[in-house]
């Protein structure tokens, strides 16, 4: 190894160096982009995959499969997580822009758009993105204040009885919510909250498989398997609702599975050797595998369980009265989850606002100057005061938005729909076909727009049908009354 004096030599020397440190000096070890060494694996990835993935739209599947029925239900739920699991292969594989092991690095989607497409595309990606975060902000937020009125109702149905009304208001728990993550969002960035999408992965499972157990015990008490082939019978419903609700359910199973636009973040926290694309793979592939057996279950067994009344939010519509305590559990952990994921989807948001204002503002002490508050026992805290009030400002607004239109089933299939095509599908089919310059016209080529327009059609009609359901319910619904 050469020791000249020349920057190139020093910089050569310092990255050899630091890549042979012992692992008990990570402060030390630098990756080859110069940041401290990631330190991510699989079950790290999976942890963040999983409490994006198993979110609050498990819920809705037993509804959806509802309105699809027994044949098209548990189709379109393995459809969607083929072609999630096959996209998201196609966008880990643009991570690194050339050489998959030591290309450029894209450290969040809208780079890896930047590399591959240019241009307008990558306007088109960050607005679409970020606005799909934000409305995921506002329908966790939804949910979460769903889970605590469920608690303080089934409460109330166990000591009044299940006839009683047990009015309750959503208002206060969604800004208790809110206040929860205001604390949680001045956590500086996305490679900090490993520990914090772990526990949300464990809380996933604890509320999945409560309602999965409910459901088998349902079917059990009914001794027989509710549903039908076609889905929702025509009376129960108009034709009319019958088409729009099939429609929302296609854009219910799409939320669930959305998670591609924070997969190039989430790969941004892995470590190589061996190469991230190698590992995000495998991490796709267990937490995509995982996430379908788990949605098959809930759907299909909420469905056996309730048939064409399959509540909108399997935990919360009150299928279920007892066990009571199970139920709280349940709904408990539905809470913890969402502020979880409320984080791991806002962090690239927030990462990307503040990244801006940098740019804009490079001399300005409120955006770039870091304030230490020591902590006695723990690491000193430090303190950002545009980070402080930007962060807090959001939480604020997805809160208010969120207590003047409650519709859970409505915003899940409009965020379903909106990020799914462009976000799932189209700019990691393009950005792989750049990538790999697979030719036009090609069988590879043709097979890939394909997918592209199929999944444009769904977008389309889901997108349809979740909005005729909030004009729907917005003729009837009264803003901060209680329910």
């Amino acid at each position: 190894m050469s020791k000249t004096t020349s920057s190139g030599g020093q910089q050569q020397y310092h990255n050899q160096v630091t890549i042979n440190l012992p692992p008990q000096l990570p402060s030390k070890c630098f990756d080859d982009d110069g940041r401290l060494k990631r330190t991510g694996s699989v079950w790290t990835a999976s942890a963040h995959i999983i409490t994006a993935v198993i979110g609050s739209g498990v819920l809705s599947l037993a509804w959806a499969t509802a309105q699809l029925g027994w044949i098209a239900g548990p189709t379109v739920m393995f459809l969607f997580s083929f072609v999630t699991y096959y996209t998201s292969t196609l966008l880990a594989a643009c991570y690194r822009s050339g050489d998959p092991d030591s290309g450029k690095r894209n450290y969040t989607y809208m780079d890896a758009v930047r590399s591959n497409l240019g241009g307008f595309q990558v306007k088109l990606c960050g607005a679409i993105q970020y606005l799909n975060l934000f409305g995921v902000a506002i329908g966790y937020t939804i949910a979460s204040s769903i889970s605590m009125m469920a608690i303080d109702r089934s409460n109330c149905f166990h000591s009044k009885g299940h006839e009683s009304p047990c009015r309750v208001s959503s208002n206060p728990y969604m800004i208790a919510f809110g206040v929860v993550e205001i604390i949680f969002s001045q956590i500086p960035d996305f490679d900090q909250i490993s520990w914090l999408s772990i526990v949300a992965a464990v809380m996933s499972f604890t509320y999945s498989t409560i309602g999965l157990g409910l459901g088998v015990a349902k079917v059990a008490e009914n001794g027989k398997i509710k549903g039908s082939l076609t889905g929702i019978s025509i009376g129960t419903v108009t034709e009319m609702q019958k088409i729009w609700r099939s429609f929302q359910a296609l854009g219910a199973i799409a939320f669930a599975y959305s998670y591609s636009l924070i997969l190039i973040e989430i790969q941004d926290t892995i470590k190589s050797p061996p190469s991230e694309y190698k590992t995000m793979k495998k991490a796709t592939l267990l937490s995509v595998v995982v996430t379908t057996a788990f949605y098959m279950f809930c759907g299909c067994f909420g469905y056996a369980a309730f048939g064409d009344s399959s509540p909108g939010n399997l935990l919360t519509g009150f299928g279920f009265y007892n066990p009571y305590w199970l139920l709280d559990i349940a709904n408990a952990a539905i809470v913890i989850h969402l502020i979880g994921a409320y984080q791991v989807y806002c962090q690239p948001l927030f990462a990307f606002v503040e990244k801006t204002a940098r740019e804009w503002f490079p001399h300005s002490e409120f955006i770039t100057k870091e304030i230490t508050i020591p902590v006695p026992g723990l690491k000193s805290l430090k303190l950002n005061l545009f980070r402080l009030v930007w962060r807090t400002v959001f939480v604020i607004i997805t809160t208010i938005i969120s207590m003047l239109m409650p519709f859970f089933n409505d915003v899940v299939g409009i965020l379903g729909a909106f990020g799914f095509w462009p976000l799932t599908v189209y700019f990691p089919v393009e950005m792989y076909i750049k990538q790999k310059r697979i030719p036009k016209w090609s069988p590879r080529w043709l097979s890939l727009q394909i997918l592209s327009g199929a999944c444009l059609m769904i977008s389309i009609a889901a997108a349809a049908g979740s909005f005729a359901g909030v004009v729907s319910d917005l003729k009837v619904y009264r803003p901060f009354k209680t329910t």
